[in-house]
């Protein structure tokens, strides 16, 4: 999972929605005598121009009647000797017809219209009989019934569609006792972090297991909208947690709301919310899950409404109002935010038939081919108005790592048909790879760079866990391009993930870090010792176990969970720490909901056996949220047409 963009902006809290009552004075229990005297006021001019437009009705006798059904009005025939429409039998009179029966429909128009009125007046007279209180009751009870229509309306059925041939949606037994129970192990973690955040943190965005309460962050828009509980949700089902998964799909189903007036990130709603639900409707088959993936992709559109089509880093779930971080070059947008759109996106075109999902992020692909790319790499600022990159700043790792990850899945999501997107990720990654150093001798040499982002080219021995996964996670599928990178991949992946397991007194790797000397790694400065549960080491792990089947990639995972259980494990859930080098560590109170849907359920995944989502079948969303192989006749979605099923 990448986070690119790491400075937080404030955010502002809403004050709620007003009821629209008016305040009462508390010794007050009826409305003024003025306040009556209006309302009458307003009421006999409403009724005065019901009556007065009365009058200016048009002449039914020279139109159709307007009770009639619409396959009243197309009817073709006409008997001309009898001056009547008829079809199958049914007389319907045209013009010319009865003057009387006309007559007496306006007459019954009178009648209806003035008993309206009427019983208008009554009810407006017993309103100002009743309490301010009992009034307040009677609006909030309405706004309540106009909202439960609401979502009624929005809740309406996707189109049926053919799906994908799902394979290993569960089990998963290693078959070994000792792995069995490793894996185990790994299930309880999930249940100590579930089960916290349900009794401390529940609707929240995500958990701090110290204060033992909800915790929000600015990419969510402050607002509570449960990310921990929709980010986990296909953890659960993995993992055999039948009780806490429908838990969690009722909360979703009765509380999940995107109507809200918040301002959220893009790229985070759409790995995590979109990506989630659409992982757990395919795991589970339940409707509710892609209804609800669908309606908040809607609220998402209105951020692609920029001059180029390069969406914006946030939007306004209510308002439809985007803008981009204010750090971020003037004003762009950024690569892996905008770049990591695409499984999700496809997706949604092929569950809904509708088309505007896929062409979005196609065009974002296309308009990217039209333009020039300094040292081989796309910048990674973009400015969605005027098209042209800002700084020249490229990078395989933060703020550009998950855009060349998602090229790379495009084409195994088509089940290796979008050929567009794997020449544009090997024409990429070629050449990265011409600047990485000489691996000779089975280790890093002391005088190299190792793969480092193009704006320190080798001036610096930097690497991040965001790196690090761009680097490691393409190993189980890199044969079939141009170029056979598979064999240096692996030995990169050796080096570093054996690096990761020596450094630090706690077992667990520093958010960034250099070599320095040897083959470990050390936190490059003071701010960047922290570790935040973050998942791409154990992610590479599995990857590499499915790769290599070598048992030594069981043993650091293994490694990594018991440092997590003993280090990062508290009463209230699971915390992220402060210094890794400290053997005394300092907590930041902060369980990430990231740790339940990608670092527990990779770990889990790495004890269990092949055939739980196997990698033929699936492809990972960046946020670790499987979503099926589309086998597609074509590379493409065209004009709305669903793709065809296996």
């Amino acid at each position: 999972m990448t986070t690119p963009a790491l400075l937080p902006l404030s955010g502002r809290r809403i004050p709620p929605l007003s009821l629209g009552v008016p305040s009462f004075p508390h010794h007050r229990a009826t409305l003024r005598l003025s306040e009556k005297f209006i309302l009458l006021l307003i009421l006999s001019a409403f009724i005065t121009l019901c009556f007065g437009a009365f009058f200016f009705l048009p002449d039914s006798s020279k139109h159709v009647r307007f009770d009639l059904g619409l396959e009243d009005v197309l009817i073709p025939h006409v008997d001309s000797d009898k001056g009547d429409k008829s079809h199958g039998g049914r007389i319907i009179h045209g013009e010319g017809h009865d003057e009387h029966r006309h007559r007496e429909e306006e007459e019954r128009l009178r009648k209806k219209i003035r008993a309206d009125h009427e019983r208008a007046l009554e009810e407006a007279k017993e309103k100002l009989k009743k309490s301010r209180e009992e009034i307040r009751a009677e609006i909030q009870t309405e706004k309540s019934q106009v909202a439960n229509q609401l979502k009624k309306k929005d809740s309406k059925p996707l189109p049926p569609v053919p799906v994908p041939n799902l394979v290993g949606v569960s089990g998963g037994d290693p078959g070994d006792p000792d792995v069995r129970e490793k894996q185990a192990k790994i299930k309880e973690m999930m249940k100590h972090a579930w089960d916290s955040y349900r009794q401390y943190a529940w609707g929240h965005n995500e958990l701090k297991p110290l204060a033992k309460k909800g915790h929000s962050t600015n990419i969510f828009g402050n607002s509570q909208v449960g990310a921990t509980i929709v980010d986990a949700l296909d953890t659960l089902y993995i993992m055999g947690l039948w009780d806490d998964f429908r838990e969690g799909k009722e909360w979703i189903e009765k509380n999940l709301d995107f109507s809200v007036n918040a301002e959220v990130s893009v790229f985070e709603v759409n790995i995590r919310f979109i990506g989630g639900l659409l992982a757990a409707y395919y795991l589970s088959g339940q409707e509710v899950f892609k209804v609800k993936a669908v309606q908040l992709a809607e609220k998402l559109l209105p951020a692609f409404n920029t001059p180029t089509g390069i969406p914006w880093a946030m939007v306004n779930l209510k308002s439809g109002v985007g803008r981009n971080w204010g750090w971020a070059s003037a004003g762009s947008s950024i690569l892996a935010e905008f770049g990591t759109l695409h499984m999700e996106f496809v997706h949604l075109s092929y569950l809904t038939g509708d088309p505007v999902y896929y062409n979005k992020v196609m065009h974002i692909r296309k308009l990217l081919q039209k333009m020039d790319r300094p040292n081989g790499l796309y910048p990674n600022y973009l400015n969605p108005r005027t098209g042209r990159w800002g700084q020249h700043h490229t990078s395989v790792g933060g703020l550009g790592d998950s855009f060349y990850e998602y090229l790379l899945k495009a084409w195994l999501m088509s089940d290796r048909k979008d050929t567009e997107a794997r020449k544009m990720y090997d024409n990429a990654i070629e050449r990265d790879l011409a600047s990485l150093p000489s691996l000779g001798g089975g280790g890093l040499q002391p005088q190299s760079s190792y793969p480092a982002p193009w704006a320190y080219i080798s001036l610096s021995l930097s690497l991040s866990h965001i790196y690090i996964y761009i680097k490691n996670q393409p190993t189980f599928s890199i044969e079939g391009g141009k170029k056979d990178f598979s064999g240096y991949f692996v030995h990169i992946n050796t080096v570093i993930t054996f690096s990761l397991s020596l450094s630090a007194a706690l077992k667990l790797g520093p958010e960034a870090f250099k070599f320095e000397g040897g083959l470990e790694a050390v936190a490059m400065r003071q701010n960047e010792k922290y570790y935040i549960l973050r998942p791409e080491v154990i992610e590479t792990y599995w990857y590499m176990w499915r790769f290599t089947h070598d048992p030594k990639y069981r043993q650091w995972g293994w490694e990594a969970a018991q440092a997590m259980d003993k280090h990062c494990r508290v009463s209230g859930g699971f915390s992220g720490v402060k210094d890794v080098y400290s053997p005394n560590p300092t907590y930041d109170d902060v369980q990430q909901s990231f740790f339940l849907a990608e670092t527990l359920k990779y770990l889990y995944l790495l004890f269990s056996s092949d055939d739980l989502l196997p990698l033929d079948n699936w492809v990972f969303n960046t946020e670790a949220h499987p979503l099926p192989v589309l086998p597609l006749k074509n590379a493409t979605i065209h004009g709305g047409n669903r793709p065809a099923s296996r």
